[in-house]
């Protein structure tokens, strides 16, 4: 029962294995009519799925032993159908198992194929003529199943085995055994081992492809949601701020009116050159509208810059840093009052961004949806209205993934950062960089720094 039950699941394996050929050859045929009519590059042909039943045709060079057995021609022939039978069923465990590199490589395979090798000597001592080809078929399974540095050796034994029973047994016609033992072991292992390579070459490629296509649209996402999601939550800031001035200074609100519409403008700006894959930040510039945004939402900025100039490459990362620590204190930390202190040597250069809130400056990493189950935050939740009240109390670390995405920008640059509650209350974002870094225009490089959907990273501008 069991050995039936074996049968069937290899058969529905070629069949499923064959209808998925067969999809493959139509989606072959399919982009290669579209392929000639547009003049473009031809596809690979996906080419026959890799199973034992490629082999079995070779069994007919037994049929003369058969036809011998048929006819009569055979001393003892029930011994030499009972030998034939288990010839061709041990050839054929051994060529459906060389298809698969677990089973090929078991012992069970490799115990076989000696019990095979056994059972032709036998054979062809005892009957001799037609029998000696199963030699040959010794040697396609060998081929089939070996296809490591013992290939060689094990490989030129078969012929040297071969040779001696077919000369015992034919003479000089032993030289045409021999032969085609050596060719069909060799021949087999090779033809064997590049389609098997070129199929694993075939998925490598496919499954880069499809690496690069998943770090492409986590770059954009990441890279749009760096863009709108600061500058949406600046413009929700600056029209609250305007609809609490309208009724008492027009004129105020006339200004944070203005104010918005420039952030429009240079969010739009952004966006066409994140597209075209030129941005590059300027730590002033985003020093200034941290002033800008802070006061708008009512908490005293206090800027201080020391330091060496530094190149175009660490200040876009300390911009990042700036963002989205000055975005989480206007929209989680409820303060009063932010420093942001730059202090450079030659070496290195360090941001530290504090606040006084009784809230946290980062939500709840808890509270942050999975992007891999549910990417659409990524988008939205910069968007939404600050909260009211102030957020629950992080843990120690870089909390949200805003942060923990700016911590892999800032490691491969060499750099590091830290964020966390201070002693006397509220909130520290500490970024550590070196001054000059080859790594630092990988780090920087929009198009090139893959990193997790961040719900609570974005862009703000003013």
């Amino acid at each position: 029962m069991s050995w039936m039950s074996g049968v069937t699941c290899r058969v529905r394996e070629w069949q499923a294995e064959r209808a998925r050929w067969k999809a493959d050859m139509e989606r072959f045929k399919t982009e290669q009519r579209a392929a000639r009519k547009s003049g473009g590059r031809m596809p690979e042909n996906p080419g026959p799925p890799p199973t034992g039943f490629a082999l079995l045709p070779w069994l007919l060079m037994g049929m003369g032993a058969f036809s011998n057995i048929f006819q009569g021609k055979t001393p003892n022939p029930w011994i030499g159908g009972v030998g034939l039978l288990a010839f061709n069923s041990l050839y054929i465990y051994v060529t459906f198992r060389a298809f698969v590199k677990e089973k090929r490589e078991s012992r069970s395979t490799r115990v076989a194929l000696a019990v095979m090798g056994l059972l032709t000597c036998g054979l062809a001592i005892g009957y001799g003529g037609s029998w000696l080809y199963f030699f040959p078929l010794l040697g396609l399974a060998t081929g089939a199943v070996l296809r490591g540095p013992w290939l060689g050796q094990i490989g030129l034994g078969v012929t040297a085995l071969a040779a001696v029973v077919s000369f015992f047994r034919a003479g000089w016609d032993a030289v045409n055994v021999a032969y085609g033992t050596f060719l069909s072991t060799m021949v087999t292992a090779a033809i064997l081992s590049l389609s098997e390579a070129v199929r694993e070459l075939r998925a490598a490629r496919e499954e880069l492809a499809r690496r690069a296509v998943e770090k492409e649209r986590l770059r954009f996402s990441r890279d749009l949601h760096d863009l709108l999601g600061h500058t949406l939550s600046v413009i929700v800031v600056k029209s609250e701020a305007a609809r609490r001035l309208a009724h008492r200074d027009l004129d105020a609100a006339l200004v944070q009116v203005t104010d918005i519409e420039s952030v429009g403008r240079q969010a739009l700006t952004e966006i066409r050159e994140a597209v075209t894959g030129y941005r590059e930040g300027s730590l002033a510039t985003e020093l200034d509208r941290a002033r800008s945004a802070l006061s708008a939402a009512g908490v005293e900025p206090l800027v201080r810059q020391s330091g060496t100039p530094l190149v175009p490459q660490t200040e876009a990362l300390l911009g990042w840093v700036v963002r989205e620590a000055v975005t989480n204190v206007v929209r989680h930390s409820g303060a009063t009052r932010c420093d942001i202190t730059v202090d450079g040597t030659p070496e290195r250069v360090s941001l530290t961004v504090t606040d006084n809130g009784p809230g946290a400056s980062i939500p709840d990493p808890a509270s942050i949806p999975d992007p891999a189950s549910a990417p659409a935050p990524a988008f939205t939740a910069a968007g939404s209205a600050p909260p009211s009240g102030p957020a629950p109390a992080p843990a120690p670390g870089t909390g949200g993934t805003g942060l923990k995405g700016l911590t892999e920008r800032l490691a491969t640059a060499g750099g590091s950062l830290s964020a966390g509650p201070t002693a006397g209350g509220g909130f520290r974002v500490r970024a550590e960089l070196p001054v000059d870094s080859g790594d630092l225009a990988e780090a920087t490089d929009l198009r090139r720094t893959p990193a997790p959907l961040e719900p609570e990273r974005a862009e703000w501008h003013v």
